[in-house]
């Protein structure tokens, strides 16, 4: 590849930089910017740990909950500081500063989530400074950023338990000049799945970029994903669970997945102190869920409808996404109002277009046609515009203003009925952070802003076109912390509090069978979020973080099958998350053994305790489990690796959605190895 595109494989004294957009940035001073509480996970972080999926290695961030669903993370559920991580939606996610869910004004369910294989860090950032990305940062932003095309040509294979396999190849150059880069990662994997729930994935991104003149840099990112899924909404029954926990209980379900998108950056440093970033994206998603259709559930099993030709036995729920926008920032320096500022300001144009059909077979349980039984379409197109000023007030003492205005047009069409409707709205998101170094060894910083996730198309408008009157979910957050470092310890604390004026219940099955859409009302979230790292010296280190949410409830009379919630916990919002660390480095070998616990979880807003008869409610237990991982580097060109996943196979419950109990992953093994020409 690199004698194709003209590319030498020699070192260059010049190293090309690729435009992207980052939420925080690299580098203390980046961090110690942010008013708000800010994560980074590098890309010696994910080396060390060998997380399964970008969901896994997020495990280790405070904040975070993770709900598991197949195993590997490949349909992410990702929650924040007490927020139900259904499906991802309660914050956003970017790859590269563009947004990966398929559809930010249509249906923000995460049904991908970018390989971990091609990152090369991740940031995590909460707090009002969020609000220049977009809609949805109620919880707050995770940005995974992609690895940069490498000189020479490395191959990677693995192989683990549970049929395991994956063959990966990364290949870059750059030119003669040093003025271009450019590379390809390629994984392919496949398995026979945790739960006999087999897969079969392949992931491939080609980036690349170069310098206009002295001042000018373009990038471009293409990427192509496709993934085969054995797995289904239905659960395992209760009976089920105890007797054989790794029980496919669907075995003609499968969810299936491909994704193309296409990112262009450019960047522009107009002069020293005032710089432009573009990006222009655009995506589709295929996702087809094939599902036997349930006849009944008792404690024993489920059982499903026959595929006789009398009755819809196997049901297609095929959706269609595109999006595309262009997002644009200027960034300015200067001295004005008598002090040093430093501004951003930017403009982002969006549009999301959806198909969404259902498709019916009476006979075959291996359908891949069948009867329309439903046909809808759906379009949204928004226009933001945001700015934020950081005053350097002194040389300790900043403080950041920031506005977001984002206004939005939904439309909805039922292709069979030919009804339509559409919704329009506009929302206006102040928010105001600080940051104070009080010594070299401490900084102190606080925010509050407004966010909203808007409702979605399929709950904001019915499908005979009627505009429902759905608010938009909207909260007041609010956050105080400090962060520093002594001596050999790093450390950062955060109170933060999550007022909803109104929190929408979700409408899909991924939400738990009989979930009602509706206006849920006034919700409260509040708790504190810490991380410490110390370094023992002679290669020791110890890392660990805990976020305690005492609170996150139900904050306003809501009467729904004649139960009154107020004052009940949240479903999927587990009081303590903790997690700790142990870290070994010693030359070429580096090793860790990592825990993980989360405590017990409602997963209704009834807070039912017992367990149902079919499993789908009732308390979930609290779990801990344990990772331990290893490498070695053998030379420049051999790294040898092996991680074990839940080392002492742990058996819990991880989720009781969306239709019965998904039990956690049980032990995995993987061993690996790389050769870098």
């Amino acid at each position: 590849m690199a004698a194709a595109l003209g590319f030498s494989p020699q070192l260059h004294a010049r190293e090309v930089e690729l435009p992207t957009i980052a939420v925080v940035g690299e580098g203390e001073r980046a961090m110690a910017k942010q008013p708000g509480s800010v994560s980074r996970l590098s890309k010696q972080d994910l080396e060390l740990a060998q997380p399964a999926s970008t969901q896994d290695a997020l495990k280790a961030v405070p904040g975070i909950v993770v709900r598991d669903e197949d195993g590997y993370g490949f349909i992410p559920n990702i929650g924040m500081r007490g927020l139900n991580p259904n499906r991802s939606q309660k914050l956003l996610v970017l790859e590269d500063g563009v947004p990966v869910a398929p559809g930010l004004f249509l249906a923000n369910e995460s049904y991908y989530s970018p390989r971990i294989e091609r990152m090369e860090s991740i940031e995590v950032l909460k707090g009002a400074a969020g609000l220049r990305y977009g809609p949805t940062t109620i919880g707050g932003v995770i940005n995974y950023k992609t690895k940069k095309p490498e000189e020479g040509v490395k191959v990677t294979g693995k192989a683990g338990t549970h049929g395991y396999r994956l063959l990966g190849l990364d290949a870059g150059g750059v030119t003669s000049s040093g003025d271009a880069v450019g590379g390809i990662s390629l994984v392919t994997a496949e398995g026979d799945g945790l739960r006999n729930n087999g897969f079969k994935m392949n992931d491939v991104v080609l980036k690349g970029g170069m310098a206009l003149g002295d001042r000018q840099w373009l990038s471009a990112k293409l990427s192509y994903y496709d993934n085969d899924i054995n797995t289904s909404y239905v659960g395992l029954r209760p009976s089920e669970y105890r007797n054989d926990p790794s029980k496919n209980p669907a075995p003609d379900d499968y969810f299936l997945t491909n994704r193309t998108s296409f990112d262009l950056n450019h960047e522009w440093d107009i002069r020293p102190d005032v710089k432009l970033q573009t990006v222009a994206y655009w995506s589709q998603l295929e996702r087809d869920y094939w599902r036997r259709e349930v006849a009944a559930r008792t404690a024993e099993g489920t059982t499903f409808k026959p595929c006789g030709g009398s009755v819809n036995c196997m049901v297609g729920r095929n959706r269609s996404f595109e999006m595309m926008g262009a997002d644009s920032r200027l960034f300015v320096n200067f001295d004005g109002f008598g002090i040093r500022n430093e501004a951003e300001l930017g403009v982002r144009l969006h549009r999301d277009k959806l198909s969404n059909q259902t498709v019916s077979s009476k006979t075959d349980p291996n359908a891949r046609t069948g009867t329309l039984t439903g046909d809808d379409s759906q379009e949204a197109d928004s226009v933001a515009f945001y700015g934020q000023n950081r005053f350097l007030l002194t040389e300790t003492v900043a403080t950041t203003l920031g506005l977001r205005i984002e206004s939005y047009d939904q439309k909805r069409r039922n292709e069979l009925t030919q009804a339509s409707g559409q919704s329009s709205n506009t929302e206006v998101m102040p928010g105001l952070g600080v940051t104070w170094q009080l010594s070299p060894q401490a900084q102190l910083f606080a925010g509050a802003y407004k966010a909203f996730s808007p409702a979605m198309v399929a709950t904001a408008i019915s499908s005979s076109g009627q505009n429902q009157e759905l608010d938009a979910e909207r909260s007041n957050n609010v956050e105080v912390g400090i962060r520093g470092t002594v001596n050999r310890w790093q450390y950062e604390a955060t109170a933060f509090q999550m007022d909803f004026s109104n929190q929408i219940v979700p409408q899909s099955e991924s939400g738990g069978v009989g979930a009602t859409v509706t206006n849920a009302g006034k919700t409260l979230n509040r708790g504190v979020e810490t991380a410490v790292g110390f370094d023992f010296g002679q290669g020791w280190r110890l890392n660990a973080n805990a976020t305690y949410v005492p609170t996150a409830r139900y904050n306003s009379q809501k009467v729904v099958s004649g139960v009154d919630r107020q004052g009940n916990r949240l479903p999927y919002a587990p009081e303590l998350v903790a997690n700790l660390g142990v870290s070994y480095r010693q030359g070429a070998f580096q090793g860790s053994v990592f825990a993980h616990h989360t405590s017990q979880q409602y997963v209704d807003p009834e807070n039912t305790r017992t367990e149902s008869v079919d499993g789908r409610r009732g308390l979930i237990p609290a779990f801990t489990t344990f990772n331990l991982s290893a490498n070695y580097t053998l030379s420049k060109q051999v790294k040898f690796f092996g991680t074990v996943r839940n080392l002492f196979d742990k058996k819990y419950i991880a989720s009781r959605n969306p239709d019965g109990i998904f039990p956690g992953a049980e032990r995995h093994v993987e061993v690996g190895m790389s050769y870098k020409f």
